[in-house]
């Protein structure tokens, strides 16, 4: 493939790869509303290469997904490129480096953004490693550098460009303010205007009016979704059809108990509730539920207190959900349908 031929075309919504959460039932429960293009969670290079704890789990591909990546990030070079060449021995459609991730576990070891500010030449020479072993397409994924001066991301993504990448998704925040926060369309644009091959817009898409905002202040005609997913495949639907409805209640709950059971079978029963406690929290923040109900999450153990949950979610938010949705719709990230 011609590396400056994308991966993607042109208006595709990508989902993030988003460590703890985007497995295999999640992208199933996105794929059922629309979404094709997913990635594995994040998977560590040493994790890869030693084959150490649930990495093996984390790279499973179902057999009805028609297109998957995966996301590797690490800084050792030898070990990258050891991690690339089990990587060919796989069945993927993109290999994307991950330069972005502000989490504290990644900073501590000097990956994700923390490798790009303290050694950008090693940044670099990392993903000119990835690119040199890999069979298939090599993607980065990104921060700006500084809010309000494009030049010092522009320079760098330019370089990123260099090392033969075929695409490059950019989060429009800086690295201490992680996930919140205004995002620097003027600098997307820039580095967008200043590269040949495709950028893809990432930040702030947590809603598809967010998301859509995000792609035309950017200028971008792809877009990667990451947290608006979490809990909410429905995302989907509603950025390609701004005239569909979001789910019921009853929608929502089969949704909600779909995914939760393909995590026990995924994972067992025990581990598969362990995990899937995020999960269903995840599908009812921010639309309505009490705090109780949330709460009695952290227990949750098995199909009995789950069905049961079920049961109370059924019964539909509160009412005061209802009336704020009814009064400020726009104020509603997360929205159900009556």
């Amino acid at each position: 493939m011609d590396r400056l031929s994308c991966v993607y075309p042109e208006h595709a919504v990508i989902q993030a790869p988003v460590a703890g959460h985007t497995d295999l039932p999640m992208r199933h429960a996105s794929r059922r509303h629309g979404c094709r293009f997913a990635f594995t969670e994040m998977i560590d290079t040493g994790s890869l290469v030693y084959q150490s704890g649930k990495t093996p789990v984390l790279a499973i591909r179902g057999s009805d997904e028609d297109f998957l990546g995966i996301q590797l990030v690490g800084s050792d070079l030898s070990q990258l490129a050891q991690a690339v060449e089990i990587v060919n021995r796989m069945n993927f459609d993109v290999l994307d480096f991950n330069l972005g991730c502000p989490a504290p576990k990644v900073a501590k070891k000097g990956e994700g953004i923390t490798f790009v500010h303290n050694d950008p030449d090693g940044a670099l020479r990392a993903a000119e490693t990835i690119v040199k072993h890999s069979r298939i397409p090599v993607t980065v994924k990104t921060r700006i550098l500084d809010f309000d001066d494009p030049a010092p991301t522009v320079a760098f993504c330019k370089r990123l460009e260099e090392t033969g990448i075929t695409a490059l998704t950019l989060h429009g925040r800086i690295k201490k303010v992680f996930y919140s926060g205004p995002v620097a369309f003027p600098v997307l644009r820039a580095v967008r205007e200043a590269l040949t091959i495709p950028l893809i817009a990432n930040g702030g898409g947590l809603t598809p009016e967010t998301y859509h905002e995000l792609i035309r202040e950017s200028g971008c005609s792809r877009g990667m979704v990451a947290r608006g997913a979490l809990g909410n495949p429905w995302i989907y639907d509603l950025i390609r059809n701004p005239a569909a409805k979001p789910p019921t209640v009853e929608e929502f709950a089969a949704e909600m108990d779909l995914q939760v059971r393909e995590m026990t079978e995924f994972y067992g029963v025990d581990l598969g509730f362990r995990i899937a406690r995020k999960t269903v929290l995840e599908y009812l923040r921010g639309r309505g539920f009490s705090g109780a109900m949330r709460a009695s999450i952290s227990t949750l153990s098995d199909f009995d207190a789950f069905n049961r949950l079920l049961d109370e979610v059924r019964k539909g938010p509160s009412p005061r959900y209802w009336e704020f949705l009814e009064a400020r719709p726009q104020e509603v990230e997360r929205k159900l349908s009556r």
